[in-house]
């Protein structure tokens, strides 16, 4: 198997027939123009989770959305203090009010995927979270800040 880049490569696989309409069925549903398009869409998914668990210092991008329940002591309270122990990897976060008193919260993040696993630990630890998804990607954000970049130049300069 070759590593040089290639424009387009041709995969050939065979699938239980179940599975093939169901495939053909969700290409349909989706408005895709091919099953290529929605199988490289999920290998692609599937390469970045895959990444996720393998390669602890990556950097990864991504969201972890929560559902959880409001009504279960300081739920709220507790995942904002956790997310507060990962400021450098919570970029910003968005929250709304479900019905039942749940509420739905999707957080922006990135960092080494060692630390976006260790906060997905952190916020199912606390009580009342009832649903938690990370969906990672290798795509990263651009610099936020060159902060540290500047400081180090500011730092020799007065040396």
């Amino acid at each position: 198997m070759s590593t040089e880049p290639v424009g387009l490569a041709r995969l050939s696989m065979s699938l239980p027939g179940d599975l093939f309409r169901q495939l053909d069925m969700m290409v349909e549903e989706r408005g895709l123009p091919s099953r290529s398009q929605l199988m490289a869409e999920l290998i692609r998914h599937a390469l970045a989770q895959h990444e996720a668990f393998t390669r602890p210092d990556d950097l990864l991008a991504g969201t972890i959305t929560m559902v959880y329940r409001g009504d279960r002591g300081r739920v709220r309270h507790q995942l904002a203090q956790t997310q507060a122990r990962y400021l450098k990897e919570v970029i910003s976060s968005q929250h709304v009010f479900l019905e039942d008193d749940q509420s739905l919260e999707v957080l922006l993040v990135q960092g080494p995927a060692v630390r976006l696993k260790e906060l997905c630990d952190a916020l199912r630890r606390v009580r009342g979270v009832q649903q938690l998804e990370l969906v990672a990607t290798t795509a990263l954000l651009p610099p936020l800040h060159e902060q540290e970049a500047e400081n180090s130049k500011a730092a020799g300069a007065a040396a």
